[in-house]
């Protein structure tokens, strides 16, 4: 699922990491952060059918960036990858945190 997620955010084109960078590898926003928060599996009877998880794709920036969100919006939408999204503005980082929520079977069977 990792290769499938990050061929995703390769489109946006901006750098990313899962979950965090390191203090040697820090970039200037924009930058992107994803983490699989939760699982969301299906379950009955004791049973996992189908093992699945949450996405989270985090977009930070120092300055609100409209015309960015878009082309994350668009990147998504040509993947069929459905979104929920929030905002946040981060006072002690100085960063406004952008938060796409999705499914991990969002990804499944992309080449």
């Amino acid at each position: 699922m990792k290769e499938k997620i990050e061929r995703v955010l390769d489109e946006i084109g901006i750098d990313y990491r899962y979950h965090h960078f390191e203090t040697m590898e820090a970039v200037p926003p924009p930058f992107i952060a994803w983490t699989t928060p939760e699982d969301a599996n299906f379950f009955a009877d004791g049973v996992v059918y189908v093992a699945d998880s949450n996405i989270d794709i985090e977009l930070y920036t120092d300055a609100k960036d409209f015309e960015l969100e878009q082309r994350i919006e668009a990147v998504l939408a040509r993947n069929n990858i459905p979104w929920r999204k929030s905002e946040q503005y981060i006072e002690e980082e100085d960063l406004y945190e952008v938060l796409y929520e999705t499914n991990g079977g969002s990804f499944n069977g992309r080449e």
